[in-house]
This record gives structure tokens, sequence and C-alpha cells, in this order.
């Protein structure tokens, strides 16, 4: 629901890779284990900042199948979170999704699952689609392009850590944002989630511009210590940021702040190896 005050309605949006809420394949305290489900103590850590958060809409990364998503949703139900509201996307991987809880009704939502690129000698669609989600504000409806783009696992040597097939998924959902929508400059959006890439990297480029064309922003992004990553690669305790909320244009002048905020309480590092991001709206009564 929207948060009144005198002055204002704010809306806060989230994006969260809460990893593998599935059964997977997984190091446990007592060794190695297949098709093992997250641990209790990650799935409590997990609801524990998400209550904390007390986000108006959240998107999900690495959530499984549908009965998951419906687990979270109504555990967070008992602890006192209520979303009314619920959407998984179903693409080409059938294990990870992208999904959407709101507390807000959603105007519309639309799954894009076939949306291809030209990688190398063939044709490639985009692994986990494109969720997109409408919500109603005071200035009119606002668009959640949600997304996961391609992990850094490699199958062809010519592509070191799968950057090139990244970017292709981030062009055809340029692509297609473009065709599909308004003028960026007037349409109000945001696009968000797991890129798996940093700021500087082919695939955030092509999502903030076009030649000349701002589609656009990144957000500015730290903790409450000025850190500003949001996955942890435990392998070789490396710290990036890969995790993004892009605002319109036409949307930039609601951010509070003019920033987002990465989400740092204690139980985010035993909920995930990803941290959330977080945006506020406000716009004028």
């Amino acid at each position: 629901m929207l948060v009144a005050t005198a002055t204002a309605s704010e809306l806060t949006v989230a994006t969260y890779n809460v990893e593998n809420y599935v059964s997977a394949n997984r190091l446990t305290a007592a060794g190695y284990r297949k098709d093992y489900p997250k641990p209790e103590a990650a799935k409590a850590a997990l609801r524990t900042v998400l209550r904390a958060m007390n986000a108006d809409v959240v998107v999900f990364q690495e959530m499984g199948p549908r009965r998951y998503l419906e687990e979270l949703r109504r555990d967070l139900q008992t602890a006192g979170l209520n979303y009314p509201h619920a959407v998984l996307l179903e693409a080409a991987d059938a294990d990870r999704h992208v999904a959407v809880l709101s507390r807000r009704p959603l105007v519309r939502v639309v799954e894009h699952t076939r949306l291809t690129f030209r990688y190398f000698e063939g044709l490639e669609t985009v692994k986990r689609g494109l969720l997109e989600v409408v919500i109603a504000t005071p200035q009119g409806d606002m668009t959640l392009w949600a997304l996961h783009l391609k992990s850094r696992y490699q199958k062809r040597e010519d592509d070191p850590e799968s950057a090139k097939r990244r970017a292709g998924e981030a062009m055809a959902i340029r692509e297609w944002l473009l065709a599909h929508s308004e003028n960026p400059r007037e349409s109000a959006f945001l696009i968000l989630g797991d890129f798996n890439d940093t700021k500087s990297s082919a695939a955030v480029r092509y999502l903030t511009r076009k030649g000349k064309m701002v589609i656009s922003q990144l957000l500015p992004a730290v903790d409450s210590r000025g850190e500003g990553w949001t996955y942890h690669y435990r392998r070789d305790d490396s710290y990036s940021r890969v995790d993004h909320i892009l605002v319109s244009p036409a949307l930039q002048g609601a951010v509070k702040g003019g920033a987002v905020r990465i989400f740092d309480l204690p139980a985010v590092r035993e909920a995930s190896d990803h941290r959330p991001v977080m945006v506020t709206l406000t716009w004028p009564e």
C-alpha cells in the first residue's frame, strides 16, 4: 500500500537474489548433498531481512517453482508481513525464476519468455525471461521490468564468464522495451534485478542508453557504512555490485534522496550470497 503523509506518497521497491530458494546441490555442514532444500536457518534469516525491509514490492531472483514462492509468502504472512499479490515468471530456466511479491494491486502483468538474440552462429533465448509488472502511482502507471541475466558460468571458451551472452540478453531486453513502450524520456519505469555484471559492463550499458538516446539511469547505491557491493563470491572471497536498479528519466525526480540503498542487516549474510537493493519513490499529494 502507499505510505501516506501530509505532503507526499511513497512506494518502496526492492530487488533481491535469494540464492537458490529451491532444492539444489549444496555443500552443507554434513557434506555435499544433491537436491537439498534451502536450509531452514537461511530461510529464517531471509524472513528476518524481508520483515525489516518492509518493502511494498519485492522482485526476487533464484526463486524456485511456484510452490516455493507460496511457501515464502505464507511464512511471511504468519510473521505479520502480508503480500496479497504474487507473480512467478516461468521461462527457459525450469529451476530458478524471477518473481514478485506486492502489497499493491498489479494493474498488468506480462511474461516475456520468447526474447531471442544472436549468439555466435545461432539464436539464444533470454534464459530467465523478462517480467513486466505495472503498478498505479499518484502520477500514473509505473512499469517494473524485472530480470535476471545469465550467470558467469561458461560453456564456451570464446565467451569468458558468459559476458557476451549477458550482453546479448540485455540488448534483446532493450530492443523489446523500446519497441513496446512509449518514449523512455516520458515513461515511468524501473529496470531492476540481478545483472550478474558490474556498472561498467556492456550489459548494464545497453540498458541505460542506445547511441545518444538515454534510456535509464543507474542509481548510486551504498549501505549504511558507505560500502557499495551486493554480491559475495565465496570461492575467492570477492565482493562486487551486480544487483542494480535503473530508473527512467521521467521517474528520476521521484527517487527519494536521488539514490538507492543496499540493505545490510546482519541477517543478510546468512540469508543469501547477495544483498537486497531498495529504492523509495515519493510523489507530492
